[in-house]
């Protein structure tokens, strides 16, 4: 009868619906949706912000790229576009320690019936996605980058952004005004908005990339594989220590952390095959 559910996200489901809110969007990522002009504010103090994106006191002002409202639950926003389901803070897991924002991707909304509660266990109908069509345009930009061919690269992340520019209109068409949150995302338009070249469109894919599939368990990836993971993800403790006390002593060694250790025991099923992962010996 249960065949067919998606069981394997039940954890990311929000207390507040039931569940344990385990996959918790950071500030940090919130903060990565704010745009000036329509833009990605990466060149902003070398992409870490001074102020946060914070939806408790939400000004006009404060644009951000629609994608946020896919991504990220935040207080008084409604849930799914569900404008009868606001979120709440309550809803999260000791808020106070793990942050008032809850993710979106991986849920449903409880009202539809494909949303499941078999207690203790949550599921939805919701298919789990490999790959998907944007992620085929991306992977093709970044490779025409690391060749030299960065215009060819131009029109296929601005397809992405399009998409999001497009989803604006029609995402969040509340009865309410005061729920439609200021939604501004614009192309890459080279020597208007920005000087094409390679660098600019290396950091521009590759912020593309943040964005368009966060929370979906692509970007420790995506870093392991561009070299950096070791510089941003110490960049990211610096800044998320002091909003979360469990990331106080965090630090991630390079040239370690980037892999998981092999359990000894298969080492040893192996007889010696398996070589130990460098940094774990």
């Amino acid at each position: 009868m249960f065949g067919n559910l998606n069981f394997a996200d039940f954890l990311s489901v929000p207390q507040g619906l039931g569940c344990c809110d385990f996959h918790k969007p950071s500030q940090n990522l919130v903060n990565a949706f704010k745009t000036s002009k329509g833009l990605p504010m990466f060149k902003v103090n070398n992409g870490v912000y001074s102020e946060n994106y914070d939806i408790a006191n939400y000004s006009k002002s404060k644009a951000a790229d629609p994608r946020l409202f896919s991504t990220v639950a935040m207080d008084g926003f409604p849930y799914k576009y569900n404008e009868d389901l606001l979120f709440q803070n309550s809803w999260n897991r000791n808020p106070e320690v793990y942050g008032n924002y809850a993710s979106l991707k991986e849920n449903v909304d409880p009202s539809c019936d494909c949303f499941v509660n078999l207690s203790p266990y949550y599921a939805n109908s919701m298919n789990k996605i490999l790959i998907r069509f944007a992620d085929v345009l991306l992977i093709r930009a970044e490779a025409l980058i690391e060749l030299n061919r960065e215009p060819e690269a131009l029109p296929l992340i601005n397809q992405v952004r399009q998409r999001a520019q497009d989803s604006a209109n029609g995402m969040v068409n509340y009865s309410d005004p005061d729920l439609k949150p200021v939604m501004e995302v614009a192309l890459y338009e080279d020597g208007n908005n920005c000087t094409w070249n390679q660098d600019f469109a290396r950091y521009a894919l590759r912020w593309e990339r943040r964005l368009e599939f966060a929370m979906e368990n692509m970007r420790f990836f995506d870093l392991v594989r561009w070299g950096i993971c070791s510089e941003t993800m110490n960049k990211y403790f610096q800044s998320e220590k002091a909003r979360r006390s469990y990331l106080k002593e965090a630090i991630f060694t390079k040239n370690k952390n980037e892999y998981v250790p092999i359990p000894q025991q298969q080492i040893g099923y192996s007889k010696d095959l398996y070589k130990q992962n460098y940094g774990w010996k």
